[in-house]
């Protein structure tokens, strides 16, 4: 008979005191790069870490301030739309009432008035317009407040990015405000467009001034014919 070979179970104790000293270098460079990290660096110095917070203060209220304005803009343009569909639907009920008064055979003598009608849609629009143009002139103004507002915002965290990367090395005597060269680049832009931008802004009072120059001749044209 074979003998029988017995089976034997090596066990390798595992050496902890081994296994912790492998941590400990990991350990210790963890905490390292936490110490050297900006932000430990910022908490550790009491101007940057006050400097930190008032620049993100300032960025909560800009962007409140953006939001508010962007809100009156939005209602700025519901009340447009309003004073528009009110103008086009005053004017199609005045020329279906011209129309209708032309074609009645028992009034001869509209032709000879037709001045009246004329003055009417003249001074209704001339108080649309008035109107339109007072509420455009305050979306623009918003506008313009609201681009202000972004720009400064965004050179505002542009700092405070580089005040969290940099740490304690940052300047603390920088201004978030200085665009100079920037503003002076976009202004001129804004000048050599500037008859463009213009039309392009008073696109709208352009077409309601063209729409009721043709109204004032057409109730002549209704009353008397061509």
């Amino acid at each position: 008979m074979a003998e029988s070979k017995d089976s034997h179970i090596v066990e390798i104790p595992v050496d902890s005191e081994h296994e912790q000293k492998k941590l400990l270098p990991s350990i210790s460079n963890i905490v390292e790069a936490i110490e050297d990290h900006p932000l430990t660096e910022i908490s550790d110095s009491p101007g940057h870490l006050l400097l930190l917070k008032l620049w993100q203060r300032e960025e909560e209220i800009f962007g409140r301030r953006i939001a508010h304005k962007e809100l009156r803009m939005d209602s700025v343009k519901r009340d447009l739309f309003q004073l528009f569909s009110f103008f086009f639907i005053f004017h199609f009920l005045f020329f279906t009432l011209l129309f209708t008064s032309s074609v009645n055979p028992s009034d001869g003598g509209s032709c000879g008035r037709w001045w009246i009608p004329s003055v009417i849609s003249a001074a209704t629009s001339a108080v649309f317009i008035v109107l339109v143009q007072l509420k455009m002139n305050a979306y623009w103004r918003m506008w313009r407040e609201v681009k202000r507002e972004r720009e400064a915002g965004r050179g505002l965290t542009r700092c405070v990015q580089e005040l969290r990367m940099k740490g304690a090395s940052f300047d603390l005597s920088k201004d978030p405000n200085q665009n100079g060269g920037k503003k002076m680049k976009s202004s001129s832009v804004e000048i050599k467009w500037k008859p463009w931008s213009w039309c392009y802004k008073n696109s709208l009072i352009i077409c309601l001034v063209c729409f009721a120059g043709l109204a004032v001749p057409a109730s002549k044209l209704v009353l008397c014919g061509f």
